[in-house]
């Protein structure tokens, strides 16, 4: 098993509800996300939330974001800077990227990663080199000056990564950052935000997905959501800490028998 060890807690979700016409739509949420240290590497995390269609990850994946506010409880993320604290979750704190990849139509490429550039005090005077360094780690470089619309659906959803690894933000929140691609595609966006989580020790990816067998397959942690006995609403009913069953970044695991295990262990939780 990799040797691994949890640093400080990063983002924390404590009794979270969610109410639409006096309705219990997600109900008393609780988890947290801490930091991964591996001995001699940057080690990122990728979680991951499953759960079957209608369950309420849209409504999850918004108030995480900041977008939408809980009608209880509280979403918390780490600061910037010592001491370490915990502070409410804001809108533009995550870099929220929505499954339709949505790009400004009369841009550029290059203009929109410019723009999402300058929104990064960290990158004042550097922001053409840092664009050209990621779109060449992220084969973009050939359609800089290209608008959304040349794009293919693979181009788009890279560009809107790195638009949101330009703004500078630790946490990325994927909603169903697998859907509708095929294979060859599929396993680019696997490989990129592999690499994506390793940029940063406190780099964090949470995927909101139904894909269940591509996004355990890169998560070190997996958050089921569904429905309790007697409970209306929707809450997590279980979690799985797939380090601890020596799961976690194996390049193939998929073709392990414990990885098939516990695929079917998630889906009888659904």
């Amino acid at each position: 098993m990799t040797i691994y060890s949890r640093g400080e807690t990063l983002l924390q979700v404590k009794g979270l509800s969610l109410y639409y016409d006096n309705k219990c739509i997600l109900c008393d949420i609780n988890f947290s996300i801490d930091d991964i240290i591996r001995p001699g590497m940057q080690q990122g995390q990728v979680v991951s939330i499953v759960g079957r269609s209608g369950i309420g990850k849209t409504q999850l994946f918004r108030t995480l974001s900041g977008l939408q506010k809980p009608d209880k409880g509280q979403i918390l993320v780490a600061g910037s800077g010592l001491p370490w604290t915990l502070r409410p979750v804001h809108a533009g704190d995550m870099g929220v990227i929505f499954q339709n990849y949505y790009q400004f139509g009369w841009r550029t490429v290059e203009e929109s990663l410019r723009l999402a550039a300058h929104r990064n005090k960290a990158l004042k005077g550097m922001e053409n080199d840092a664009i050209r360094e990621y779109a060449a780690q992220f084969d973009l470089s050939d359609v800089l000056k290209r608008y959304p619309k040349q794009l293919s659906g693979g181009q788009q959803q890279r560009v809107s990564i790195i638009q949101q690894l330009l703004k500078g933000s630790d946490f990325l929140l994927l909603d169903e950052p697998f859907s509708g691609l095929d294979v060859c595609v599929l396993d680019k966006v696997v490989n990129l935000l592999l690499k994506v989580s390793l940029s940063h020790e406190f780099k964090t990816l949470i995927i909101v997905s139904h894909d269940i067998p591509t996004t355990v397959a890169i998560s070190d942690t997996v958050f089921i959501l569904g429905k309790k006995e007697g409970q209306e609403g929707s809450t997590i009913v279980r979690s799985i800490d797939l380090m601890e069953r020596g799961l976690a970044w194996q390049p193939d695991v998929q073709e392990e028998k414990a990885f098939a295990e516990t695929i079917k262990e998630i889906k009888n939780a659904l």
